[in-house]
């Protein structure tokens, strides 16, 4: 299994968001043990792992919607705040596991909230029209409720609502659950795009670790809520363990996201 030493891929450069010895217990249960990872700034990092192995955990104790048991996250140095809207105006942004978006609400209002940081209207138009140059169809549905878009473009909503707050780090918690194959396609594209066009830094939490693989620059592999490994996600791809434990196998795969 392949393991490689924190920042051995980035020549010594500080991290943009590192997470130190994150515990968290729901009750009796630890859902976290002291898992550390870190992202470096335009980096794509995914975390895989089975069902149960604390991966929304780590997300939501990122966020701050679930208390921290113990440990440190810091982003930019400073550490990061306690409170969910604190951990957003600070730079961090979540797309949520299940999308989330605000049924009875249009689509521009959800993005309209996810802008809520910013008090600047110039600002907030000019990220609308970045979204809407990532995700065309979110301008074209604009006036539509999110709550009967596709699962697909309900997705892209969630994206793009992250976005609008201008985060440093996006954290993207199982983009590709419950949509069709042909859309998770498109979705992998879309964060690619987002990552080379915006230099937008990624986290993402992913159960489809070969889609997480590809995408992705470095890995961590999160077992029971311990982090068992960690590096270069083509090496991971390559690893006949990583193959066998999350991959499904062995089969060939392609080099590059489809």
């Amino acid at each position: 299994m392949t393991v490689v030493a924190a920042g051995s891929e980035t020549g010594g450069m500080r991290p943009l968001l590192s997470v130190r010895n994150l515990s968290v217990s729901y009750g009796a249960i630890r859902a976290l043990k002291s898992a550390s990872l870190d992202v470096y700034p335009g980096e794509i990092v995914a975390v895989i792992g089975a069902n149960g192995a604390g991966k929304s955990t780590m997300m939501n104790a990122i966020m701050g919607d679930v208390p921290r048991g113990g440990g440190e996250i810091t982003l930019g140095g400073k550490t990061l705040p306690f409170r969910s809207f604190q951990v957003v105006s600070a730079g961090v942004s979540l797309s949520p596991e299940g999308r989330k978006v605000f049924a009875p609400l249009t689509v521009l209002e959800n993005l309209e909230i996810g802008a809520f940081p910013i008090s600047d209207k110039g600002e907030i138009a000019d990220q609308m029209r970045r979204v809407f140059n990532l995700f065309p169809r979110l301008e074209e549905r604009k006036g539509q409720y999110a709550g009967t878009l596709s699962g697909g473009e309900q997705q892209m909503l969630a994206i793009g609502r992250a976005l609008m707050a201008r985060p440093k780090v996006l954290l993207l918690d199982e983009p590709s659950l419950g949509l069709a194959p042909i859309i998770i396609n498109e979705i992998f594209k879309e964060l690619a795009d987002i990552n080379r066009t915006l230099g937008m830094t990624i986290l993402l939490v992913e159960q489809n670790a070969r889609k997480a693989l590809l995408l992705s620059n470095r890995a961590y592999v999160l077992q029971t809520g311990v982090i068992i490994s960690e590096g270069n996600s083509k090496d991971m791809l390559d690893d006949p363990e990583i193959a066998e434990a999350y991959l499904g196998g062995s089969e060939k795969h392609p080099s590059h996201i489809v």
